[in-house]
């Protein structure tokens, strides 16, 4: 299959198309799901419903459309002028219905990185993983989320979701002064179950002591919902080491393995350094 655009100015006439870059793995990908290709005759009237859908929305082009059931997974690109730079696009990703014309708008930000099918809670789907910046030409912080199609509402949700920001992994905006070091990983199971742990080390110089926050963010595979948990004591020092060490890390997704912060969490039991998942 290929991944393929459509801008707004070309609804309704011959379509010049462009490849969306690299498209996410097929891999563990519920069979029900599939990718809208832009050039297949049986995808168009899919490109077409969700097109009008939009209509109203403010974009530039429909980069990738992803459908399950009776819901599309749509992600658009705005460009604010003709002259601007493609690396300086926004995204926005939207949840539209292919049963009435409603959209709902689950999040805008910069720079995407759709990843591979992720499994958050054991006997459940599978999640499409994605990572995302807040803004362009600036410290941009980075942020991970999931989406996945909720039986109950018939339509596209992302995780872990607070306004526009989700699982914050780099933060580029420490307070006036405060050192900030952080290091996360996307974690896995022996049995493929992923967790999200992040530390996030603030040093206040001689104001006080410094300050460890130390999350794990899953999902209750009881209910589907998102838990975010700020650990302490034991469980805290535990995260840090898994973090850190990165034996179990998801492959490219994790950082700061290398950083003073976690080298005194890296030994061995036999005290040498083993050498860091990134």
């Amino acid at each position: 299959m290929h991944a393929w655009c459509i801008s707004r100015a070309s609804v309704g006439s011959p379509r010049s198309s462009a490849r969306a870059g690299n498209s996410p793995t097929c891999a563990a990908i519920s069979r029900q799901f599939h990718w809208i290709d832009f050039h297949a005759k049986q995808d168009q009237d899919a490109i077409v419903w969700v097109t009008r859908s939009l209509d109203p929305e403010k974009w530039s082009a429909i980069r990738e459309i992803g459908v399950e059931y009776d819901a599309a997974l749509v992600v658009t690109t705005l460009r604010k002028t003709p002259q601007t730079p493609p690396a300086l696009d926004s995204f926005s990703i939207w949840t539209a219905s292919l049963t009435n014309h409603s959209v709902t708008l689950l999040l805008t930000g910069t720079n995407l990185r759709l990843l591979d099918w992720m499994l958050f809670a054991v006997g459940r789907p599978r999640d499409l993983g994605a990572l995302y910046d807040d803004c362009n030409e600036c410290d941009a912080s980075t942020f991970l989320t999931a989406f996945y199609y909720d039986v109950r509402s018939h339509n596209w949700a992302a995780r872990w979701m607070r306004g526009n920001q989700a699982i914050p992994l780099a933060s580029a905006n420490a307070p006036q002064g405060v050192t900030s070091a952080q290091a996360y990983a996307v974690l896995a199971d022996p049995n493929g179950h992923e967790v999200v742990g992040a530390w996030n080390h603030l040093d206040y110089g001689k104001a006080k002591a410094p300050e460890d926050y130390v999350y794990q963010y899953d999902v209750d595979p009881s209910n589907d919902l998102e838990r975010t948990q700020l650990l302490s004591g034991k469980s805290a020092e535990a995260m840090k080491r898994r973090i850190c060490v990165g034996s179990d890390v998801v492959t490219g997704l994790a950082r700061g393995q290398d950083s003073p912060l976690c080298q005194s969490k890296i030994q061995s039991p036999h005290g040498t350094a083993r050498k860091s998942a990134n």
